[in-house]
């Protein structure tokens, strides 16, 4: 795999065409969830994704800083191509979206949205349910999740 970590600003017009086709095949075609992906908030983004030997976009995640006056950043759009899954690339691509929320801004906690199917995979990742009880996002349940930064 070879990994990218760029921002909005620097993504070209193919990586993002490739973010979106990948994120629109999974999120929008395979879980049958008509939403709006293409949302806005990618133009603020560190966009996090790694492309098989092939060239093809295989896993992708954005993450995006903390707004004025909070300490929270926030990861989304997590997703691996089928072909991809249940190798592992999932646990890497999230690590890289954490490593990037803390590199890249002065965030002390990331908050995300995790499908309640996949709550087992953020825990692991050391992400904790937030008090927000199980909510409906585009049809779907998500539980709010949270990953504190330790001190250093």
């Amino acid at each position: 795999m070879i990994w990218t970590v760029k921002h909005w600003s620097e993504l070209t017009r193919d990586e993002l065409y490739d973010l979106l086709v990948l994120r629109t095949a999974v999120f929008v075609v395979e879980q049958a969830c008509p939403y709006q992906e293409v949302d806005g908030l990618d133009r603020r983004a560190w966009h996090v994704f790694a492309r098989d030997a092939d060239g093809k976009i295989a896993a992708c995640l954005r993450v995006m800083a903390p707004e004025p006056g909070s300490d929270t950043a926030v990861i989304g759009r997590v997703v691996t191509a089928p072909a991809h899954r249940g190798t592992g690339l999932g646990r890497a691509l999230l690590e890289r979206g954490v490593q990037t929320a803390w590199a890249q801004t002065d965030a002390r906690r990331i908050l995300l949205h995790a499908q309640s199917y996949a709550r087992g995979f953020y825990q692991k990742a050391g992400f904790r349910p937030t008090a927000r009880p199980e909510f409906l996002e585009d049809n779907i349940p998500h539980l709010e999740m949270e990953l504190v930064r330790k001190a250093r």
